[in-house]
């Protein structure tokens, strides 16, 4: 059986969860998230516990038996504490600021670019170089946070642009300029 599929997940103090067919539902204080699990997969609700089970050994059923209990666990962790991710912008004269629900990069095009932030997803920028996103969707904070670094990838050879906080760029050397020339 799947280690990961058949750890309970322990349900903290102000999350609820509602199993009703196929679908898990969480409420917490950072909002309410649900997710639909597939049919061979079972969800049983035992007072603060949750157990994901399945119903034989076939490969469909093994491999969505670890991925739905990590589903349902990240949105248990969402609902109560929260995913955050952090980006830093790196460049002369790049910044960013918050505008209402908007964040505006002056990221060396010639005008700013408008970045509307979706529903439930947070953001908020510390000495305009660094972008904190959160929010209760570990899969939607990931992909904000990667929409927002796509917007200005950082290079290779100066390092400029939008990187994660714990990302390492790969720094590579310039033309040698005049050398070898006779």
């Amino acid at each position: 059986m799947s280690r990961i599929g058949r750890a309970p997940i322990k349900i903290p103090q102000g999350v609820t969860v509602t199993v009703s067919g196929n679908t898990v539902t969480v409420k917490g204080k950072n909002g309410e998230l649900s997710q639909n699990y597939a049919d061979g997969i079972s969800v049983q609700l035992d007072g603060d516990t949750l157990t994901v089970s399945r119903a034989d050994d076939s490969k469909r059923n093994r491999s969505n038996h670890g991925l739905y209990r990590t589903l349902i666990a990240n949105m248990v962790t969402g609902v109560s504490e929260g995913f955050s991710k952090t980006l830093e912008i790196q460049g002369v004269g790049y910044r960013a600021e918050l505008k209402g629900n908007t964040l505006v990069l002056n990221l060396g095009y010639s005008s700013p670019v408008w970045y509307d932030l979706p529903a439930g997803i947070k953001a908020a920028v510390e000495n305009q170089t660094k972008v904190t996103v959160s929010g209760a969707g570990k899969e939607q904070v990931g992909q904000v946070a990667a929409e927002i670094r796509s917007i200005r990838a950082p290079e290779p050879y100066k390092g400029k642009g939008i990187r994660y906080a714990d990302e390492v760029v790969r720094r590579k050397v310039g033309k040698s300029g005049g050398k070898g020339k006779k």
